[in-house]
């Protein structure tokens, strides 16, 4: 069974990839988001050649090729692309096989417990307690994640006192028995992390993301070994030196990868056991709700060393109008704090029809 068409559908925000065999069979993928229409053109020239004419059912050495072939091109732009192959591809597989795609990574459908992720700096403290208070009593969520400081804001916060201020009340307004994350996004040097961290325990919060810039790994590592809390990142990591790396300097407790930033499932399972390796639990980032998040959904049900909780981007049309209409149904629907893995093969997810209709179209063919 071999790639006989590669068909693209995208926007400037997110692109969608079908993947078709020469007996006819489909699969449904994505390319990450943001800048999409830049990632597709790389998937065009720099994956579509590569992957045309090679086995649809199994496919990991193809995707080593195409690292191979494109060595002069690592880095983000070059996964971005390979994710919407990666991601066609077992969505393919499942449906030829009758199986979701955590079944075919060993694991099972079912529920599967999340955390309601802010990605919004312009909210007040108090509005940001009270959407998290609605979110708790509408959906039964059990832990939060909001955002601290400014993103890769060189020790400057949003505005003067917010996240001291963001810190105590949000932490009040939720309680006692309720999980409590909060992301910097690269915002302080080791130093002013230390302090923010420190202020973070005495306010019971035990996740500590990405404190420091995400490149700088001794920085990261040197806030891990000065705080008690979990010191996480690793989502903008795409290739396997820079995991080595951060493994190497102890730099997290909790591994952070992106599917769609990684180049697809393949290469994030890799990330998942060298993070096993290390004793380290994984919760991936997937903060939007594009296909990343269902992809990250059947990952977490599979793998040995999963973390706690999914990542569920809480953000509407106002933050995220672009992620309107995506697919058909409700796929993200919460009860009792936890979403589900379908059962369905593949992903279990359908893209909407009229949002295709609107979207630029390009296709490879073999031959």
């Amino acid at each position: 069974m071999k790639i006989a068409r590669l068909e693209t559908f995208t926007t400037p925000d997110v692109g969608f990839v079908r993947v078709t065999t020469d007996s006819g069979e489909t699969g449904w993928g994505q390319v990450s988001t943001y800048n999409a229409d830049i990632t597709a053109e790389v998937f065009h020239r720099q994956i579509a050649p590569h992957a045309l004419g090679t086995d649809a059912m199994d496919f990991a050495d193809t995707l080593d090729r195409i690292g191979e072939r494109e060595h002069k091109y690592p880095g983000s732009y070059l996964r971005r692309a390979m994710a919407g192959l990666d991601t066609a591809l077992w969505d393919l597989r499942g449906k030829v096989e009758g199986k979701p795609v955590v079944t075919l990574l060993g694991g099972t459908p079912g529920p599967l417990r999340a955390y309601a992720s802010s990605m919004k700096r312009d909210i007040t403290p108090a509005d940001e307690a009270d959407r998290f208070r609605r979110l708790r009593d509408a959906h039964g969520f059990t832990a939060f994640k909001w955002r601290v400081g400014a993103e890769c804001g060189r020790d400057r916060d949003e505005w003067p006192g917010r996240t001291p201020e963001v810190i105590a009340t949000v932490s009040r307004a939720l309680g006692d028995g309720i999980d409590k994350l909060v992301d910097a996004n690269s915002c302080y040097s080791p130093a002013r992390a230390i302090e923010v961290g420190k202020m973070l325990q005495d306010h019971g919060i035990g996740h500590f993301e990405e404190p420091c810039p995400y490149w700088e790994y001794d920085q990261t590592a040197e806030v891990r070994a000065a705080l008690d809390l979990d010191v996480t990142g690793g989502e903008q990591d795409c290739e396997y030196s820079s995991w080595r790396l951060m493994f190497d300097r102890r730099s997290v407790d909790i591994a952070q990868p992106d599917v769609m930033y990684m180049g697809g499932i393949t290469r994030s399972l890799q990330v998942c056991r060298m993070a096993a390796a290390e004793g380290l639990p994984v919760t991936p980032h997937s903060a939007n709700l594009s296909l990343v998040t269902m992809a990250t959904m059947h990952l977490l049900k599979a793998i040995p060393n999963a973390g706690k909780y999914l990542e569920l981007s809480i953000e509407g049309p106002d933050y995220y109008p672009w992620q309107e209409g995506l697919f058909l149904g409700d796929p993200y629907r919460v009860t009792d704090g936890h979403v589900t893995v379908p059962d369905a093969p593949g992903w279990g997810v359908e893209v909407n029809p009229a949002w295709l209709d609107r979207a630029a179209y390009r296709l490879a063919e073999a031959g």
